[in-house]
């Protein structure tokens, strides 16, 4: 849930942000940066928020522009921490309810998939139909700006998408929409929850398939659903519990995936550089390890936030600086925040185990962060 009454933000020196002089303030730039080209190319009139009643302040456009300039220049390569020093002021982010947050880790998939319909490739993985339209509610009404409802129209009325299960028994025609086919429904479904993968294909060549929009029904998380039957504990559900416990009771898998209505559908992507992950809803390739996906309707994408959590497999807090590239269906709050591993099994190994309590400081520009209150 959202935080009603917004988030508090407390002014903070970077010599008091846990573990700053010890990150690589240079990893993070190389993130920000490209960021930047896309803060660059807008309006310096847009703003960067979603006016909602619990978003921080980002400004517009605009009061980043500067600060970005001299994110591309020579003397921040030179100085990355003295960059983010001179140009930012820390903010440290407390929720309704305090200063610590859920911190989750999602992935790229690497999956066998076939670009045609053969063999053991029966699961397909869809384009957006052409009768799928997002409705933004702040066009009329202004107080519901940022809120969409996506949805077809039938006759003269507008009426929500096909849900999971409906699609998946024939409400949509994958001969004419897929972009792709897998062997098994269930990374199908992993897919659609990472919103990406990498497509090995029967040649040996790679594609990527990245998110192109959902049939905006409500997203459940199958891990509560098993909690809720029993089926497992809360303290044991992970990507490998979940996928195990799926793949020991086939007969049950279909009804829990399905109870997930949200439906994802994808389009062709480039690959992209080397190392680096699909683009994120901030329209900019993700950087394993410094991109974070957050809570559009509170953060601002592009903005750098200093994280701390502690990282599956180490007893001692991370802290290190993330730039908000990315959000999901499910992150919500202001201190919520999903860590991009990178692609491949080890990363969805590790972003599977994830599960932690964490904090954020925002970082504002010097001349923004002055118009604070």
């Amino acid at each position: 849930m959202s935080d009603p009454a917004g988030p508090t933000l407390s002014k903070t020196a970077f010599e008091a942000l846990p573990g700053w002089e010890s990150d690589d303030h240079g990893a993070a730039l190389d993130a920000f940066r490209r960021s930047c080209d896309r803060i660059l190319a807008a309006p310096s009139t847009r703003v960067l928020d979603v006016k909602t009643g619990d978003a921080i302040d980002y400004g517009a456009t605009g009061d980043w522009q500067p600060v970005c300039r001299e994110a591309l220049s020579a003397g921040a390569a030179a100085d990355p921490r003295g960059f983010f020093e001179k140009g930012f002021q820390a903010f440290a982010v407390t929720a309704e309810n305090g200063q610590n947050g859920l911190m989750t880790g999602y992935y790229e998939p690497e999956i066998e998939a076939s670009l045609v319909r053969k063999g053991p490739y029966q699961t397909p993985l869809m384009a957006k139909p052409s009768d799928l339209q997002r409705l933004d509610l702040g066009e009329f009404d202004p107080s519901l700006k940022g809120e969409t409802i996506r949805g077809r129209l039938e006759g003269r009325r507008f009426v929500p998408y096909p849900d999971r299960a409906a699609i998946n028994r024939g409400a949509l025609d994958p001969a004419n929409l897929a972009v792709a086919w897998v062997k098994d429904p269930v990374d199908a479904f992993f897919i659609h929850i990472q919103g990406s993968a990498r497509l090995k294909l029967p040649d040996g060549s790679v594609a990527r398939v990245g998110f192109a929009e959902k049939n905006g029904r409500p997203y459940t998380a199958i891990g509560k659903v098993l909690i809720e039957r029993g089926a497992l504990s809360r303290e044991a559900v992970s990507m490998a519990s979940i996928r195990d416990w799926l793949a020991a009771n086939p007969d049950e898998m279909q009804s829990v995936l399905e109870a997930n209505q949200s439906y994802v559908f994808f389009n062709r992507r480039d690959l992209g550089g080397p190392g680096l992950g699909p683009v994120g809803a901030g329209g900019v390739a993700l950087s394993p390890g410094r991109s974070l996906a957050v809570d559009r309707r509170t953060h601002a994408l592009g903005a750098p936030i200093w994280l701390e959590a502690v990282l599956p497999g180490d007893t001692d807090p991370t802290q290190k600086l993330m730039v908000a590239q990315d959000t999901g269906s499910a992150i919500r709050g202001a201190v919520r925040g999903d860590y991009f591993w990178g692609s491949g099994a080890d990363a969805g190994a590790k972003a599977g185990e994830m599960k932690a309590d964490g904090r954020f400081w925002v970082l504002l520009p010097t001349p923004l962060a002055a118009k604070q209150r």
